[in-house]
């Protein structure tokens, strides 16, 4: 039965992700003013957070793994915020860059290659 569950809760992820990600607009002005680059990509022992427009102290920034797991969280952010690897399984992880008010304004995924 866990199985089962573990698998809906799968596929459920997948779907709503997949959705999100259809959904995109034309991004505007207010969306284009934050840029997160983050390298290396694919990393071995750490993944690098650079805001190269717009930081701004309280964004939130999220880390899953590709079953939907939070792998880490911190919203003590710099303009250069380096996330140390050691615990990370080799895969694709996504992360999600929220604002103020928990809207997402920059997702994207890096690669763990160990």
């Amino acid at each position: 039965m866990k199985k089962i569950l573990l698998i809906l809760a799968i596929i459920l992820f997948v779907s709503s992700y997949s959705q999100a990600q259809g959904s995109r607009s034309v991004p505007t002005a207010e969306s284009q003013l934050v840029i997160l680059k983050t390298y290396p990509n694919p990393a071995t022992t750490y993944i690098t957070f650079d805001f190269q427009k717009g930081f701004e102290k309280g964004y939130l920034i999220q880390v899953y793994n590709f079953l939907g797991k939070k792998m880490y969280e911190s919203q003590d952010l710099t303009e250069k915020t380096t996330l140390n690897l050691s615990d990370y399984s080799r895969g694709v992880y996504i992360y999600h860059l929220l604002d103020h008010n928990g809207k997402v304004i920059n997702s994207g995924k890096f690669q763990v290659s160990k």
